[in-house]
């Protein structure tokens, strides 16, 4: 059985309970070297196998899982796998040579940034939408899903794999709509020991990225939920009605 696993965000401990014995009873682990924190390999007993798929092609990497395919072999992946994670064209292959897997998912980067943040992604009357997106770079994006097309419904938005293309992520998001102030942020390495978080606003990312020698490994989040306006959720409002409490009248 492969199991593709997801590491988590980047610290040790926010690998889930199911990941982390997954790890422990691998013969073989096959890890994105440049990505996930090494720290984990630490559950791997003594006899497992470690291979690191920053030195390898998808080839390769299919190869060890055809070869073992009788073993117990983890594939881990950074943050959760369903997020750029490359799995589907290895599920694929293992499809076609009858070799079972599954998933075990794993707490993302963009979930790991808003903690870091103390922030919360869906405020009422501000975002009720989280829009995880990307800039084109050696990986294309449909023309559809440009961002300054995705900019134009003013949500909360989520970009991944773009440190290095900020200035003309500030153009985007501003022909899109994103007026010059609005507010961002920057989180490098988010939950590693030496994470870095830079508030910003839209026009100032690429300069903020600059001043604090960020080219990678960085989340950029944007919107207007990273400001200090909202209105009360209704959940816990005393005039509101529930399943389980009824308004309070007055």
């Amino acid at each position: 059985m492969v199991h593709f696993v997801g590491a988590g965000s980047g610290a040790v401990d926010l690998i889930t309970v199911r990941g982390q014995k997954l790890l422990q009873n691998a013969d073989i682990i096959i890890y994105a070297g440049s990505l996930v924190n090494p720290e984990l390999l630490k559950e791997a007993k003594e006899s497992c196998m470690i291979y690191n798929s920053a030195y390898m092609t998808l080839e390769e990497v299919l190869k060890v899982m055809e070869e073992n395919s009788q073993k117990e072999i983890v594939r881990l992946h950074t943050g959760d796998t369903s997020l750029y994670g490359a799995i589907r064209e290895q599920m694929d292959a293992l499809k076609q040579k009858n070799i079972p897997f599954a998933i075990c998912p794993g707490v993302s980067s963009f979930c790991g940034a808003a903690a870091s943040l103390q922030m919360e992604y869906t405020l009422p009357g501000v975002s009720q939408t989280v829009i995880i997106t990307r800039m084109a770079g050696k990986t294309p994006v449909p023309e559809k899903e440009d961002i300054a097309k995705l900019a134009e419904h003013q949500a909360t938005m989520v970009i991944f794999l773009s440190t290095g293309l900020l200035e003309g992520l500030e153009k985007k998001l501003q022909w899109g709509g994103c007026p010059k102030d609005m507010p961002a942020a920057i989180v490098y390495k988010a939950t590693w020991e030496d994470e870095k978080i830079i508030h910003c606003t839209v026009s100032t990312l690429a300069q903020s990225a600059k001043e604090n020698h960020i080219t990678k490994t960085a989340l950029i989040i944007v919107g207007n939920v990273l400001g200090d306006s909202y209105e009360r959720s209704l959940l816990y409002h005393p005039d509101f009605d529930t399943e389980f409490r009824k308004a309070e009248k007055i």
